[in-house]
């Protein structure tokens, strides 16, 4: 049995599978941070930013709709914003009285929260169609190239490789669990509720220490295979004079969009 629930990468050859994973990168952080910047409200903006992914998702191959889907992961985070909507000042909107509290929203307040919502689901969007198209390694590699610190891409590496790993080794921990709880046939009892308890937390204490030991000999074997603390590559990284002028291209787009939203108005 083995657990693969991390790595969201869709094989391809579409152009946006052969671009320099430093350019998708760029173009990832660029989107992101687009949304972030523009208005409460710019709901024109929005639906344009939105027909980006669509675009870049359509020429990835991938169906239509499957950055949003994947995307909705962030929807449980972006409602934490939800109390925007009574704290923000503007016109009152119909309340609830909440025992000796009265819930106020206002609409000033709701159009903040429904833009706090869609900027996040946009965002998660551009990095969702990024894993889609890029194997993790490639990432780990352009962030190397674009100057991010060694020891910072190292952890992050390992850190999801070994991911992995601990999902893995849980599942043989249930596994073996599951094997001594076995009851005769037609026993109406199964184990107790304290029986339980009991077994997750010897079966959390020993994923740590075995993690733990894991994690010195995976160690120790790469020490003696000569790591120094980068990762080697095979592949070769190189950006073409087509993805360069296409980044060009999306930033003006991106520019555009900015310039527009504030013109516009919410």
């Amino acid at each position: 049995m083995h657990a693969d629930p991390f790595d969201r990468y869709r094989a391809g050859n579409s152009a946006v599978h052969r671009a320099d994973a430093r350019v998708k990168l760029l173009f990832a952080l660029a989107f992101a941070l687009s949304n972030l910047l523009l208005p409460d409200g710019a709901w024109i903006a929005f639906g344009l930013s939105l027909g980006l992914v669509v675009v870049a998702t359509l020429l990835a191959d991938l169906e239509p709709l499957y950055a949003l889907k994947r995307s909705l992961i962030a929807l449980p985070f972006a409602l934490a914003a939800v109390a925007v909507v009574f704290t923000v000042p503007g016109q009152p909107l119909a309340g609830w009285q909440v025992g000796p509290w009265l819930l106020q929203p206002t609409d000033a307040g709701a159009v903040r929260f429904a833009s706090i919502v869609t900027r996040s689901l946009l965002s998660v969007m551009g990095v969702v169609l990024l894993g889609a198209t890029t194997p993790f390694p490639d990432i780990a590699h352009a962030l190397r190239h674009l100057r991010v610190p060694a020891s910072f891409v190292a952890v992050l590496a390992f850190g999801y490789r070994y991911l992995f790993v601990l999902t893995d080794e849980a599942l043989r921990l249930m596994r073996a669990r599951d094997a001594r709880r076995a009851r005769p046939h037609g026993s109406p009892a199964g184990p107790s509720p304290i029986w339980h308890a009991s077994v997750a937390g010897h079966m959390a204490g020993q994923l740590f220490v075995r993690s733990l030991d894991r994690a010195e000999r995976v160690h120790q074997a790469m020490v003696a295979r000569g790591y120094t603390g980068h990762l080697p590559t095979l592949r070769r990284h190189q950006v073409r004079r087509v993805e360069c002028l296409a980044f060009l291209l999306v930033l003006a787009l991106l520019a555009a969009l900015q310039a527009s939203a504030r013109m516009a108005g919410p």
